[in-house]
């Protein structure tokens, strides 16, 4: 920067670079130092299609998490609303016998509504995001519930169509086909947020609401739309979790929602540091599926994973914080006026 001294210049630099890509070069160091740990088993084709399997529903689950967050807002009910959106594909396919393309289609459309809801009470109701679908999720919860009775939905003897487990069981060019949803869904979201007007409406809502109302944007309008495409993809991963897992569990929703949080806040600090991004988010989601696939085959206890996942969200609101406390001082820095100089010598009397 111009009036900038060199060493500033080039300290501000390495600091852009490391808040930039310093997660990117977190997930392969950490990859580089399993694989020299575990050289049998961390760094092989049936290992990289395990952590694709296995992280494919965290991570979209992360991806819709991320959209609120853009706006400022957060959705505490995607864990409930994939517990209530997985036990209902199963529900209809095996209790109601719905074909199983109808009964997808029906739960994902489901999730749109159940998010925009949630936007309606935040928005119109006023109230706080966090109370608000802390509410919501604990009456998905409920109906979750009352929809099981407490008990699993387990299909018959003939099982279920191996069309609709293969949404998530199947493969494409030789990779799990749900790393091809994960990549898609990026690739989506990353269009709507960086090169749509809807994407930077949400920055600047959530950046400063007062200015976007100021500006025209219909700001409770957009908010709603925020929270519609979380649910959107909630429903998506209540189909690829009844897929996966074969059976309706009412209480395993919530085992993803620190997780998915832990993405969100986690890719707000990276690649477009201070902000959530959707590349930002696939990054983070990256380091914690080699994090926990390492410490897991370490031989790891049971408690380990909910403990990695706590210290690093603690480490991701840190960061975000510091992320954005440091954008506002160097945004702060042009602004302030050169310090004064010595007062200039006065001129002589001409008495010598």
């Amino acid at each position: 920067m111009p009036g900038l001294p060199h060493g500033h210049r080039h300290g501000h630099g390495h600091g852009h670079l490391l808040g930039t890509y310093g997660l990117l070069a977190l997930t392969a160091l950490l990859f580089l130092v399993f694989s020299l740990a575990l050289p049998d088993t961390f760094p092989t084709r049936e290992n990289v299609s395990s952590i694709l399997f296995n992280q494919s529903v965290p991570a979209l689950l992360a991806l819709g998490a991320t959209i609120p967050v853009a706006s400022g807002n957060f959705d505490l009910s995607i864990g409930y609303g994939l517990g209530l959106a997985h036990v209902m594909v199963m529900h209809l396919i095996v209790d109601e016998g719905v074909a199983w393309p109808l009964a997808c289609l029906a739960v994902v459309l489901g999730g749109a509504l159940v998010g925009a809801l949630n936007g309606i009470v935040v928005e119109f109701g006023r109230i706080d995001s966090f109370i608000a679908t802390l509410g919501t999720g604990s009456i998905m919860y409920a109906l979750t519930g009352r929809l099981t009775e407490g008990s699993r939905i387990v299909p018959g003897p003939e099982g279920l169509p191996a069309a609709f487990t293969g949404l998530y069981d199947g493969r494409f060019l030789g990779l799990p086909l749900p790393a091809f949803y994960v990549l898609g869904v990026t690739v989506a979201l990353w269009v709507v947020l960086e090169r749509l007007p809807l994407g930077r409406y949400l920055y600047v809502i959530g950046s400063n609401p007062r200015a976007a109302a100021v500006l025209g944007i219909p700001t409770r309008r957009y908010c709603v739309y925020a929270f519609t495409g979380s649910g959107l993809v909630v429903g998506v991963c209540g189909v690829l979790l009844a897929a996966q897992q074969q059976i309706g569990n009412p209480s395993v929703g919530l085992d993803y929602l620190l997780p998915a949080f832990v993405g969100a806040l986690l890719g707000s600090t990276t690649i477009k540091p201070g902000r959530a991004n959707a590349l930002g988010t696939l990054v983070a989601v990256s380091v914690l599926a080699v994090g926990l696939a390492g410490i897991g085959q370490l031989g790891a206890r049971f408690w380990a994973t909910p403990l990695f996942n706590g210290a690093t969200l603690l480490l991701a609101v840190g960061l975000a914080g510091y992320a954005s406390r440091r954008r506002l001082r160097t945004r702060a820095a042009p602004d302030r006026p050169p310090a004064a100089g010595p007062p200039p010598a006065p001129a002589g009397n001409g008495t010598g």
